[in-house]
């Protein structure tokens, strides 16, 4: 119907593209103000002419039209009012549709996006799961736009934190115990490293020694690094599996060790390189940065250096039409430097190509979190505590429910990714359980529990079938209509997510969906003798219930049949 009326303004209106008339409509508020309005402000100045004439003229020139009831003028406002059972049957055919909510945009285009990347021998804990679960979720949208999207794992897996580790692990580590305690052991020999360089400086030079020993292929310090890699990816996945959460390639820094010289030498080349108290760098203060470190004194990579070695291999490799980064807000300046310097060597595309999707940080409700080392939390003993949290509620609620150990893993994983996801990702996230695990309001149980409650009721409903015919005639009740434009709205909001970097904007459509389904259930009685009415509205239920089921996948969430 949007496309329908584009057409009848763009017949009417000289030098605005259907593009910009599509961008120009609004869907109005409130139902007495029509289904679509169109605001006539922008053509005053080309047409020199008050916008409420503008409007006039326009709704003259249109005339009547079969499948609108009225044109009214309202101020500067053209409100469209489409009949009823037209806009129905248009809508429902809208939202039944195959991959309804996606498109062929992105055909043939490649995206990368660089997300998660823990710092390999460390806990995966709490600052992580903002990267992995907007990265996975951006993900999940471009893909379903149409792109190739190549999921990145850009592991911290290389620098002088390595060189401290095989320090420590000589003079105070062993063999058994690492194998026994994993990242936990590496951890505390970590911490017992800087406890000690404390004491003794020489540590740090030691630690500076092996590292280049690591950077110069010794084959002991590598085939330690190594195995301290092997651990931590054990763990790292396990925690992804909770999260449903995969990747295309874990490529970490270590990988373009190798392809560290050709970029120094591409800079030097381009006059860009200069000495600055033994170190080289970028000089970028004509752009007001801080200068780009590009080798350290002793002439080791830097991450600076990686990451612009992980440029241009991708670049060259994926033909990416964006590299996405995902990382907290803290790495702006970092990030800011390295593609300004890939840009400087010639290449224009960094300007539009290469984004930095920042992030607000966790802060945490009391101390009902599993802690451990201070301040550290862990990921999975966050997503543990939501399962066993959600299976005590799931428990109390439904203590018949088949399969509760299941529901209680969907809900509990789902609580802790809505909560963040909910959130305008540059916002820093609170994090309480009563508000997580929530079964009201806006979280992601309540989103879950209406997507449970419309598949109950179409289970129920005797014979359905979404393909039958529907009789769009009895679809009249104002709550009915208004939960078909909700539903309608999918189709813009999966864009509007894709050109923002925005998850939100899917997690608070999902909620906007549920609540107006479950006013529309709440007014309006399903299972009634009428077999055309029953059907009706049976189907209305159905799309809501595929529809939350493509948002929440679309967030990295599943969507229970029952709760």
């Amino acid at each position: 119907m949007k496309n329908k009326i584009i057409d009848l303004l763009a017949a009417q209106i000289e030098g605005m593209s259907k593009e910009d008339i599509s961008a120009t409509i609004e869907i109005p508020p409130k139902p007495e103000m029509g289904d679509f309005a169109f605001p006539c402000f922008r053509l005053a100045k080309t047409m020199h002419k008050a916008p409420n004439m503008i409007a006039a003229d326009i709704k003259e020139a249109i005339g009547d039209v079969d499948y609108l009831d009225r044109i009214e003028v309202k101020g500067a406002y053209l409100n469209f009012f489409v009949k009823t059972e037209v806009f129905v049957k248009s809508m429902i055919e809208a939202a039944n549709s195959e991959n309804f909510g996606g498109s062929d945009i992105g055909e043939g285009k490649n995206i990368c996006l660089d997300y998660s990347s823990p710092n390999v021998a460390k806990n995966f804990h709490v600052g992580h799961l903002r990267t992995t679960i907007i990265g996975n979720s951006l993900y999940k949208i471009f893909s379903k736009l149409g792109y190739n999207a190549i999921r990145i794992n850009h592991l911290g897996d290389w620098g002088t934190q390595f060189g401290k580790l095989i320090v420590a692990y000589k003079a105070w580590g062993s063999k058994e115990a690492v194998e026994k305690d994993g990242i936990s052991e590496l951890m505390k020999l970590y911490v017992k490293f800087h406890e000690e360089a404390d004491k003794n400086p020489e540590l740090v030079d030691e630690a500076r020694a092996w590292f280049a020993k690591m950077e110069h292929g010794d084959e002991e310090a590598l085939s330690i690094w190594q195995w301290f890699k092997d651990i931590s990816l054990v763990e790292y996945k396990r925690t992804y599996d909770l999260l449903g959460v995969d990747f295309d390639y874990y490529l970490g820094e270590s990988f373009y060790r190798d392809k560290c010289q050709e970029v120094v030498d591409k800079i030097t080349e381009a006059g860009l390189l200069k000495e600055s108290e033994g170190a080289m760098i970028v000089d970028l203060s004509e752009y007001d940065m801080a200068p780009c470190i590009i080798t350290k004194k002793d002439g080791s990579s830097i991450y600076a250096t990686r990451d612009l070695a992980a440029i241009f291999y991708r670049k060259k490799t994926y033909n990416f039409c964006k590299c996405l980064y995902v990382t907290g807000q803290e790495q702006k300046l970092h990030f800011a430097q390295v593609f300004k310097v890939v840009e400087l060597l010639g290449n224009e595309w960094a300007k539009d190509q290469l984004v930095h999707i920042p992030y607000g940080l966790v802060s945490l409700e009391g101390a009902k979190l599993s802690t451990r080392n201070g301040n550290i939390i862990y990921a999975e003993d966050i997503l543990h505590d939501a399962i066993e949290k959600s299976l005590e509620i799931i428990t109390e609620k439904s203590p018949n429910l088949e399969n509760k150990e299941e529901v209680a893993k969907m809900v509990g994983v789902g609580s802790v990714l809505f909560n963040d996801l909910y959130n305008q990702r540059i916002k820093d996230v609170s994090f309480s359980w009563d508000k997580v695990l929530n079964f009201d309001g806006e979280t992601g149980p309540y989103v879950q529990y209406t997507h449970a409650r419309c598949s109950s009721v179409v289970r129920l409903a005797e014979n359905f079938d979404p393909s039958n015919e529907v009789d769009f005639s009895v679809i009249t009740e104002p709550d009915a209509i208004f939960l078909l434009k909700e539903i309608n709205r999918f189709p813009k909001v999966v864009l509007d997510a894709a050109d923002k970097y925005e998850p939100s904007i899917v997690a608070r459509f999902s909620v906007d969906v549920a609540q107006a389904f479950n006013k529309f259930y709440n007014s309006t009685r399903i299972n009634v003798p009428e077999e055309n009415v029953k059907n009706a509205r049976v189907m209305l239920t159905y799309l809501t219930k595929k529809t939350l089921s493509d948002a929440l996948e679309l967030l990295g969430i599943q969507a229970p049949e029952a709760m």
